[in-house]
């Protein structure tokens, strides 16, 4: 076997580890990990004991980050851009995993409709931009403007240059409003972008997040390049600037990203009173009715 057959053999392991470590991930209790980490698993990108106790001690700032905000009324917005499979997703599931889904919310909006079409660019952004004591993730955002729209022709040359001009500006007012904005783009090779559709073409459990749009951007690699790098250039500012996550270690990358947030936006303990579970009320008269058996769930496992 060729040397070059072997790494294509190891990195599909590695893409099949990390499905599996997703789903650990979302199911693994933080009390469960000293159990885990005694099993000796590794990883060769970055070893998988180190990767979890990181992981959830950044999560456990993310809880004392999302109290912060909702005790000091913040408002936070963070833009998550990137190449597609670049681990955008990844990353933002790992940043809500253990948030409040009513102080956290993730925005993904979908091809604008003929009437938003006719809006102002970024109205359909403002409406969901975070009031105070919450925290806004976008999965993608008005930055399709100066990628997808502008390499696939869906607007003029004029609207692009109209946006980069409102861009700015509309960024700074976000700021002088109180919203604390971050910006990220995730990188990744042309080489890795490549391996990971093909995984999402023989994986049936990823096919789904392939679209055509996701197929073209491999005929369109260096457009899109050449978007991002003019994008990069002209709307990083001072009030908002861009952070580029080295995204080929996608494991590396969520940590990288989270911990970075969390650098980015000063927080501390916010004072809690202590929790008290009050006894149950019992009634004498109260008699609990049998639940019909026809209307259980199977016990198949």
């Amino acid at each position: 076997m060729s040397a070059s057959t072997q790494d294509d053999l190891n990195r599909i392991k590695n893409e099949i580890v990390d499905s599996f470590d997703e789903e650990l991930e979302l199911q693994m209790e933080e009390e469960r990990i000293e159990d885990f980490i005694s099993e000796g698993m590794s990883e060769p990108t970055i070893d998988r004991r180190l990767y979890f106790r990181d992981l959830f001690k950044l999560q456990h700032e993310l809880v004392r980050l999302q109290d912060w905000v909702q005790y000091k009324k913040l408002k936070v917005v963070v833009l998550f851009e990137g190449r597609d499979s670049a681990g955008k997703g990844g990353a933002i599931k790992r940043v809500t995993q253990r948030l409040n889904p009513r102080v956290c919310r993730v925005v993904a909006l979908p091809a604008p409709t003929e009437r938003e079409r006719t809006q102002w660019y970024f109205q359909r952004y403002v409406q969901n931009l975070p009031s105070a004591g919450e925290m806004v993730l976008f999965d993608r955002s008005w930055y399709n403007r100066s990628g997808v729209e502008r390499v696939m022709g869906f607007c003029t040359q004029d609207e692009l240059e109209e946006f980069f001009r409102s861009v700015p500006e509309f960024e700074r007012m976000l700021v002088r409003s109180g919203i604390i904005l971050l910006k990220y783009w995730f990188s990744i090779t042309d080489e890795e972008q490549e391996f990971r559709f093909r995984m999402r073409i023989n994986d049936p459990l990823k096919q789904w997040k392939l679209s055509p749009m996701d197929l073209q951007s491999r005929v369109h690699w260096e457009a899109y390049t050449r978007a991002k790098e003019d994008m990069l250039e002209r709307t990083h500012i001072p009030e908002a600037p861009w952070w580029v996550v080295q995204a080929v270690d996608k494991k590396k990358a969520r940590l990288n990203m989270i911990a970075h947030l969390l650098s980015q936006i000063p927080y501390e303990t916010v004072p809690k009173q202590e929790i008290e579970l009050p006894a149950r009320v019992r009634n004498a008269d109260y008699i609990r009715h049998p639940v019909p058996p026809e209307m259980y769930v199977p016990d198949l496992y």
